[in-house]
């Protein structure tokens, strides 16, 4: 504790000192995620970063790895905010009312995710798998399905993670 100007100590108070060992950084290792998730035939999911493993209250963490020609339905995430980290493969997405905007990602690539925008993701490859890193802005898994006729439709696997049913 510092009386130091600009120094806020939001722990202290009457709680005595934090134990920084077991509320301090946390290091999950890659080998070492949670796949003590819902599966699906056509892709992995695990969990990095949420509440139960790290303790994270405003942001979840994971990856998914999306086998080939996999395509969602048209969606969006609530107020969520989403960032998809494309490692390999290529990944398409679609966007608009009637998702009629479209971008490709590769390695190496982000893709962000704005609340509320009706979207579709798809793996571009019909036999490469694509792996992300995905990382959200909330713990609840807010989908809402909609009624909009996929300019390419859903087929051969679904891509669903916990967040896609």
């Amino acid at each position: 504790m510092s009386d130091e100007p600009g120094h806020h100590d939001h722990h202290s108070v009457d709680t005595g000192t934090v134990d920084w060992r077991e509320h301090g950084v946390k290091v999950i290792p890659g080998n070492s995620l949670d796949p003590n998730t819902a599966q699906t035939p056509g892709m992995n999911r695990a969990a990095a970063i949420n509440r139960a493993r790290a303790g994270a209250e405003k942001i979840w963490a994971g990856t998914v790895t999306i086998h080939a020609n996999a395509k969602t339905g048209a969606h969006h995430h609530g107020d969520l905010e989403s960032i998809i980290y494309v490692v390999k493969g290529k990944a398409r997405m679609r966007w608009g009312e009637q998702l009629e905007f479209v971008a490709e990602a590769g390695p190496g690539d982000f893709i962000f995710v704005p609340p509320f925008v009706p979207h579709q993701e798809i793996n571009a490859s019909r036999d490469e798998a694509l792996e992300c890193v995905l990382v959200r802005s909330g713990q609840e898994p807010v989908v809402v399905n909609l009624d909009i006729e996929p300019v390419e439709q859903p087929e051969d696997v679904r891509w669903i993670d916990p967040i896609h049913r």
